[in-house]
This record gives C-alpha cells, sequence and structure tokens, in this order.
C-alpha cells in the first residue's frame, strides 16, 4: 500500500515497500488547467513544460552530478532520466527518474528531486501535479505527494532520497521556489541537505 506523504514526512524505503529496495522510479505528473471555451464548449489547456530534475550531492552537501533533460543520464550511469514531456499530455507518468540505488556511488548523501516550469507558467495553471515514488522492479507505488497546491510559484523541490544508518529514505519536502530549471533552486536547495 502507498504512503500518501505529507510536507516535511520522513519514511523508509525499506519499511514501505516490505522489501529492500534496489531500483526505484520517481514519477512526475500533471495536467495543464483547462481554459473556459465559449459556454463551455472547447475547453481546453496551454501545453505547460514541467520538467523533473535531480541533483546529487555528496556528505559536504556539494553538487557532485546532475540528470535533467539536457542530461539525461549521471556519470555513473546509476540514475536516468527517460525524457522530457514538454505538455503533460496523456495519463499516468509524464517524466520519470529511475535510480539503481546500489549503484549509487558511496560519496552521494542524498539525491534531491525537484520540478520546474520551463515554459514559465506558475503552478496556478497546473492541475493533478504529483510525484511518486515506485518499486520499479514490481512496479509498486511506495510513496505519492501531491504537488497541485496551487500558487504563483514555478518551481518545486520535491523530495530527497538520502543514506541514514546504512539504508535509503525519503523526505516529502515540497517547498515552493521560482525558476526554471533546478539550477534557480540550487541555493533553496542547500538549505534542506
Amino acid at each position: 500500500m502507498s504512503v500518501n506523504l505529507t510536507k516535511g514526512q520522513k519514511i523508509s524505503l525499506d519499511k514501505e515497500a516490505g522489501a529492500t529496495l534496489n531500483q526505484v522510479t520517481m514519477g512526475l505528473g500533471w495536467d495543464a488547467v483547462k481554459s473556459k471555451g465559449f459556454l463551455g464548449f472547447g475547453a481546453k489547456g496551454a501545453d505547460i513544460d514541467l520538467d523533473a530534475s535531480c541533483a546529487l550531492f555528496d556528505d559536504a552537501g556539494k553538487p557532485v552530478d546532475v540528470v535533467w533533460f539536457r542530461q539525461l543520464k549521471s556519470r555513473d550511469g546509476s540514475v536516468v532520466h527517460t525524457g522530457d514531456n514538454r505538455t503533460g499530455a496523456g495519463d499516468g507518468d509524464d517524466e520519470q527518474i529511475n535510480v539503481s540505488l546500489q549503484q549509487v556511488p558511496a560519496t552521494v548523501k542524498s539525491i534531491v528531486f525537484t520540478v520546474n516550469s520551463f515554459t514559465g507558467q506558475s503552478f496556478a495553471q497546473v492541475q493533478n501535479a504529483y510525484c511518486r515514488l515506485l518499486d520499479a522492479s514490481s512496479g509498486k507505488e511506495v510513496a505519492r505527494f501531491d504537488l497541485s497546491v496551487q500558487g504563483e510559484h514555478n518551481a518545486q523541490i520535491m523530495a530527497k532520497l538520502y543514506r541514514h544508518n546504512g539504508e535509503w529514505k525519503l523526505h516529502a519536502i515540497g517547498e515552493n521556489g521560482k525558476g526554471r530549471t533546478f539550477d534557480d533552486l540550487m541555493p533553496q536547495i542547500a538549505q534542506h541537505l
């Protein structure tokens, strides 16, 4: 059973999954808010390009690598982005980042996931936005975090995977921010390392 995370909540991945997780997928999904057409007909949403990214940090809180739409794979190959979705069209996850937990170098202490509106729209123009963590081997959803707190922000620090006492844990951060890419959020991310 999946855990619906609240802002600030921390969970043990292995305990929630009921087994040791080797590979996880962070999925991001969203829809554009539909505009009102004439008498309710012809309503459609504008294309909104949300981007899932993640940055890998060492023990000292220094970034060692990043995975995003311009670099779909970490240098060591342990983290892979499945590709950029520029509209949010379709059902299910619109973007995914796969993490092979056992392959993540021991020097990496945490992996922080972000979402940014590359096209610049605020989250007030986005609905049904979520991030979720899946056991990649079974496809089972381990945890879900609703991102649809609408507002004038156009970015959010979603969650952090981190090592603690030899196991991986998940911290739902859910902090709003501003910026078209993860790089704009780096000073704010530093506060959560």
